[in-house]
């Protein structure tokens, strides 16, 4: 890796700290609507006693619908001129659209048919998530725009981040609440009761980025046309602005690394709780549910003391630099599986957890970042700021990849042999190819998101010199940041 130029942030470009937490609060808005959807569905079958086939369907269905309405949400928070700004409209009602429909998607009557609760619930959750979508889209577009400079992206995404893992603590005590005796009469008033409470939770969170933050840029800083288009040109435009997106090297790049490196762990996260319990425990699922509950535990909550050595070292380093280091870092951990999930010595399990950590840690701290720095050099070239559009696709792109690791992966599983009547006598074939699928897979995606990342060509250097010309097209060039060193 080459010396490079390091430039200080500049006063004028911080971010106060508290305008961080305030960003943050979306990001925990959006990973608690997340998780409660994922994590209440089972209610369905457990407590209203519908198929798991349906259930599935209702899970995956309206998830369908977001390859439209994100990429859309986006292209009209670019394109809105308001008084309020681009973003800020949006995220206000939707937080409180989304909040909304999220209680009533709960609140299900106790004697209906199995057909009414699947056709409410799909109706309802395509209402939901597109209120979701409302909200979510411009939150991410704000934040690749609140500040010009290169490390302080790094700082605010590493903050919301932070605070946006919060929910992922929470998410696994819902059956518990739902089922708790001594708050609810049963699971289905449980269901109705914790919506009711996350659902004012998100209204109450989600609302404070559009009231608190500003934006920096309005429509006609950035929209250079008039805005007196019909459908059919409106329509043109959208394409044409979804395509250029897509064909942009750089952003292709981190979508490929983030797909590689996330989803090869979504694709064998299965993988370990059959190792665990089939290998380290002999079929005992009770005993290997626990030890996968204490793993889990030490791998989130490891992310929360990574964080900000991740910020530190990418404002060190540059983003590049800190995203072999951390990648690597948690090559290492799925390396040393195969010798820490030892049946003689189970607690060895939780060894690997915080090195594993270090690629969740690092890839939502610095892909947001980068993204940000790709829509300034996507503006040098089309002189439009897409940041709605580039922070829909990108996170489009993580859903999809997410459906199809979780698809893979239950066909992986399959071909090892695995057969759930043998319950603790698989064969040894099938437990070693279980362990082999656990390790190699991400170990493998991870090299590759690391070779792509390698031809990555946005440096520090080269986003200063971009952000430099951007000034200078727009007249609004102030002393640039200084260079601390070379090296």
């Amino acid at each position: 890796m080459s010396s490079a130029t390091h430039y200080e942030t500049a006063p004028e470009d911080r971010i106060p700290f508290h305008h961080k937490i305030i960003y943050g609060f979306g990001a925990f808005t959006n990973n608690l609507l997340a998780s409660a959807i994922g994590g209440m569905v089972i209610v369905l079958n457990l407590g209203f006693g519908m198929s798991p086939a349906l259930v599935g369907l209702l899970g995956s269905l309206p998830r369908l619908t977001d390859a439209l309405t994100d990429p859309l949400m986006g292209y009209i928070s670019d394109h809105t001129r308001s008084r309020w700004g681009r973003r800020r409209p949006y995220i206000f009602v939707g937080a409180i659209a989304a909040g909304l429909v999220y209680i009533l998607l709960w609140q299900l009557p106790s004697d209906a048919s199995e057909t009414y609760y699947f056709w409410y619930f799909l109706a309802g959750s395509l209402i939901f998530f597109l209120a979701y979508t409302i909200f979510v889209t411009p939150w991410i577009a704000l934040g690749y725009e609140l500040t010009p400079d290169y490390h302080e992206r790094t700082r605010l995404m590493g903050v919301q981040n932070f605070i946006g893992q919060t929910p992922y603590l929470i998410a696994p005590w819902f059956l518990w609440i739902m089922q708790n005796e001594l708050l609810f009469d049963d699971m289905r008033e449980g269901a109705a009761g914790l919506a009711l409470a996350i659902g004012i939770v998100v209204v109450a969170i989600g609302i404070l980025p559009a009231i608190f933050l500003r934006e920096r840029f309005t429509a006609s800083d950035v929209i250079q046309e008039s805005q007196k288009r019909t459908l059919l040109e409106s329509t043109a435009d959208f394409l044409k602005g979804f395509a250029m997106s897509l064909k942009f090297k750089p952003f292709q790049k981190l979508c490929v690394a983030t797909f590689l490196v996330f989803n090869g762990f979504i694709m064998i996260a299965a993988f370990q709780f059959y190792v665990i319990i089939y290998f380290l425990f002999g079929g005992d699922v009770s005993l290997g549910s626990e030890f996968a509950g204490y793993e889990g535990t030490v791998r989130i909550a490891s992310g929360f003391l990574i964080i900000p050595f991740i910020i530190w070292l990418g404002t060190k380093i540059g983003k590049r630099r800190t995203f072999f280091v951390a990648t690597g870092i948690s090559m290492l951990g799925y390396a040393i599986k195969w010798v820490c999930y030892n049946p003689d010595i189970p607690w060895l399990i939780l060894i690997p957890a915080p090195l594993i950590s270090f690629g969740f840690a690092s890839l939502f701290t610095l892909m947001p970042s980068m993204v940000a720095d790709v829509v300034d050099e996507d503006e040098l070239v089309s002189h439009e700021r897409r940041e709605g559009m580039y922070g829909s696709i990108f996170w489009w792109v993580v859903k999809l990849g997410q459906a199809v690791a979780l698809a893979v992966g239950g066909f992986l599983l399959t071909a090892t042999g695995f057969d759930v009547a043998l319950e603790g006598d698989q064969t040894e074939r099938t437990i070693l190819l279980i362990r082999i699928f656990d390790i190699c897979i991400p170990i493998v995606a991870s090299a590759i998101a690391i070779w792509i990342i390698a031809s990555y060509s946005i440096t520090e250097e080269r986003a200063h010199e971009v952000r430099l010309e951007l000034e200078r097209r727009r007249g609004t060039m102030g002393t640039p940041a200084a260079s601390l060193a070379d090296g």
